[in-house]
C-alpha cells in the first residue's frame, strides 16, 4: 500500500512539473496569489500560516446564486494549483521574516518578535509579499491578521464548525453534500444565538478580555475562504482555523481519522498557551465527545467546560453513551452541558461568570426571535 501511494504521489509531482513548463511555454499560466490564514500568538511570538495558489477566479456569491454558479465556485476551490518553493516575505510591526512554500503550497512559521508587540489591539496586521520571477502575480502582496492573546485573556475557546456553529447535516451524507457543496457563504446560516454567544465568550464577563477562539474542523483547507466569509457575513467572531489538508494519495485517504486530525491541531494550542484553560464546543454528530473527554484526561485542570450541541436527539443510545463517558469528568470538576439551543449553553456560561449577564440577555433574545 505504501509503495502504491508513493508511486501515485511521485506521478502527481511529475505532472505538476510538466504542467508548469507547458503552461509557461504557452504563456497561459494563471497568476498566483498568497492566501493568508488567521494567525495567533502572544506579543512575543506569532504562529502564521498561509498558502500560495494560482488564482481560480472564485467570486463571492449572492444568496440566490444558481446551483451551477455555486458548483463552479466549489469546483474551483478544490481544483487548486498549489505553488511550491515560493518565498513569502512577512512584515510584522516593522520587522521582516521569511517563509518558503512546501509542495502543497503551504507555508507555516513561528516567529519570535524582537522587540515584542506593544499596545492592546486584539488583531495584529500582517503584511505578506511574494518574491518570485517564475510566475505572474495577481497581486504581489496581501494583508493577513493574527490574534494576539494578552494577559487580559481568562480562557480560550476551541470550537468545531460543521453542525456546531452552522447546520450541515454531517450525519446525513446526501443532505450534507447539498448544504456544504452546493451552496455558498451566504446560503449557510449559523444556529440562532451562535454569533452573540461566541462574541460573549470572546469578550468574557468583563466584556474586555479578548479570549481567543480557535476553530478546528475536518473540512478541507480549500473551504477556508468560504468559512471566513460566512463568519464575517454573520457576525461570528473570526479566529484561527485549523482545517484538513486533503492529500489525494491512497494511503492518506484510507488512514484519515477525525479524532487523530483534531488532536494534531488542538494539542499545539494547549502547549502554546499553557497558562490558559479552555472551553470546548462541539456536537453529538461525530467524535467530539470522545475527543474532548480524552483531552480533559490528558490535560487535567485545563478544561473549564465541554458544550455539545445535540444534533442526534433521537439517538438515545448514543446520547446515553456520551453521558456515561462524561460522568468521570464531572467528578473531576469538568462541567459538561448538552444543549439543543445555544441559549442553554450561554446560560450555563453566565452562571459560571464566563460571559456577562448583559451578553446572556442578547443571546436569549435571539432564541425568542428565532
Amino acid at each position: 500500500m505504501r509503495r502504491v501511494s508513493e508511486a501515485i504521489d511521485t506521478l502527481h509531482d511529475q505532472w505538476v512539473t510538466v504542467k508548469y513548463h507547458v503552461t509557461k511555454a504557452l504563456g497561459i499560466q494563471d497568476p498566483i496569489r498568497v492566501m493568508p490564514y488567521f494567525g495567533y500568538g502572544t506579543p512575543h511570538k506569532l504562529h502564521l500560516k498561509g498558502r500560495v495558489l494560482q488564482d481560480e477566479g472564485i467570486k463571492l456569491r449572492e444568496e440566490d446564486a444558481s446551483l451551477w454558479k455555486n458548483l463552479v465556485n466549489m469546483y474551483r476551490r478544490f481544483e487548486t494549483d498549489e505553488v511550491p518553493g515560493v518565498q513569502v516575505q512577512i512584515h510584522v510591526d516593522g520587522q521582516e521574516y521569511c517563509a518558503i512554500t512546501n509542495k502543497e503550497g503551504f507555508f507555516e512559521t513561528s516567529i519570535d518578535l524582537q522587540p515584542p508587540l506593544t499596545g492592546d489591539r486584539l488583531w495584529q496586521p500582517i503584511d505578506l509579499k511574494l518574491i518570485t520571477d517564475k510566475y505572474p502575480l495577481l497581486s504581489d502582496s496581501e494583508q493577513g491578521e493574527a490574534i494576539v492573546v494578552s494577559d487580559k485573556a481568562k480562557f480560550g475557546v476551541i470550537s468545531d464548525i460543521d453542525d456546531t456553529i452552522v447546520y450541515t447535516a454531517a450525519t446525513e451524507l446526501l443532505k450534507m453534500i447539498r448544504i456544504a457543496y452546493m451552496g455558498n457563504e451566504r446560503t449557510r446560516r449559523p444556529f440562532p444565538g451562535v454569533p452573540q454567544f461566541y462574541q460573549a465568550l470572546q469578550a468574557g464577563v468583563s466584556e474586555h478580555e479578548g479570549n481567543p477562539i480557535f476553530y478546528v474542523s475536518s473540512s478541507a483547507w480549500n473551504m477556508y475562504d468560504l468559512f471566513a466569509k460566512f463568519m464575517d457575513i454573520n457576525g461570528v467572531p473570526k479566529g484561527p482555523m485549523h482545517l484538513h489538508d486533503i492529500e489525494f494519495t491512497l494511503e492518506k485517504l484510507l488512514a484519515f481519522d477525525h479524532a487523530t486530525h483534531k488532536r494534531e491541531q488542538i494539542d499545539p494550542i494547549f502547549d502554546r498557551f499553557s497558562e490558559l484553560s479552555f472551553i470546548l464546543i462541539g456536537d453529538t454528530g461525530q467524535k467530539d465527545a470522545e475527543i474532548y473527554s480524552k483531552l480533559a484526561h490528558d490535560f487535567p485542570g485545563r478544561i473549564l467546560a465541554i458544550y455539545l450541541r445535540n444534533v442526534t436527539p433521537n439517538d438515545h443510545v448514543h446520547l446515553q453513551a456520551i453521558d456515561t463517558m462524561m460522568e468521570p469528568l464531572r467528578q473531576q470538576g469538568v462541567t459538561y452541558q448538552l444543549f439543543s439551543h445555544t441559549a442553554i449553553a450561554a446560560q450555563h456560561a453566565a452562571e459560571h461568570d464566563w460571559i456577562s449577564s448583559h451578553a446572556l440577555e442578547t443571546v436569549m433574545q435571539t432564541q425568542v426571535d428565532a
